[in-house]
């Protein structure tokens, strides 16, 4: 049986087709559109937590974007993308892995949810949320000033994972990447990857995509 996507567009979900497409893995992509903006409710009855992405494989349902992507790397990938503890970097690979839910996202969803409530910029709360997430991407620039990768010189699960807040997740929440001359050379070799090319488009046909120093000029929201 054929590895299912459940992919809520201009989302996280995403990550797993980018993954997918590096991998070679074959699935079959069902796409949902926002309704409004949250997942329509065909697709939060998939799983308990009601959110995007959703995979099936055979009687499995998994969700949680970072579970996803492991589930499937090593279930169906041979463990290609994930370093092994053996590996000189690996305590960079899993740093790099878990920093994008658990720090870098939640900082960049924090300044959305605050956009969407109407919080003026004024507000110490929305400062002090501005003033994290650029410390996320000091950290993320330092990191890239001479390291080709997250993990170093090998692109690996770790880069699948942390890209999305810095491109799609501009639709969202706009800020600029002008002060991080070697995030954005990063964000431009993710863009020659033909599978991240192909997943986008196969996701998010007609997507411009959110490489550049500058947010995405017409937000979604």
């Amino acid at each position: 049986m054929v590895l299912t996507i459940h992919h809520l567009r201009v989302s996280t979900s995403e990550r797993v087709i980018w993954l997918c497409e590096e991998l070679g893995i074959p699935y079959e992509l069902k796409s949902y559109d926002r309704s409004p903006l949250l997942a329509p409710p065909e697709l939060k009855n998939l799983h308990p937590q009601g959110s995007a992405p959703v995979i099936q494989d055979g009687d499995l349902i998994l969700a949680e974007t970072s579970a996803c992507v492991e589930y499937i790397a090593q279930k169906h990938g041979g463990g290609k993308l994930f370093l092994p503890p053996s590996h000189p970097n690996y305590a960079d690979f899993l740093y790099w892995f878990h920093y994008s839910n658990g720090t870098l996202t939640p900082t960049v969803l924090r300044s959305m949810i605050l956009k969407f409530a109407g919080v003026d910029s004024s507000n110490p709360t929305v400062q002090m949320s501005a003033d994290r997430r650029e410390k996320c991407l000091k950290c993320l620039n330092d990191r890239l000033k001479d390291n080709t990768w997250l993990a170093g010189d090998e692109f690996t699960a770790a880069d699948v994972m942390t890209v999305f807040p810095l491109t799609t997740g501009r639709y969202f929440t706009q800020f600029s990447l002008a002060k991080y001359p070697n995030l954005v050379k990063y964000l431009g070799r993710v863009g020659e990857r033909d599978a991240y090319k192909r997943a986008m488009e196969k996701g998010d046909p007609g997507l411009g995509l959110a490489l550049g120093a500058e947010s995405p000029t017409k937000p979604l929201v």
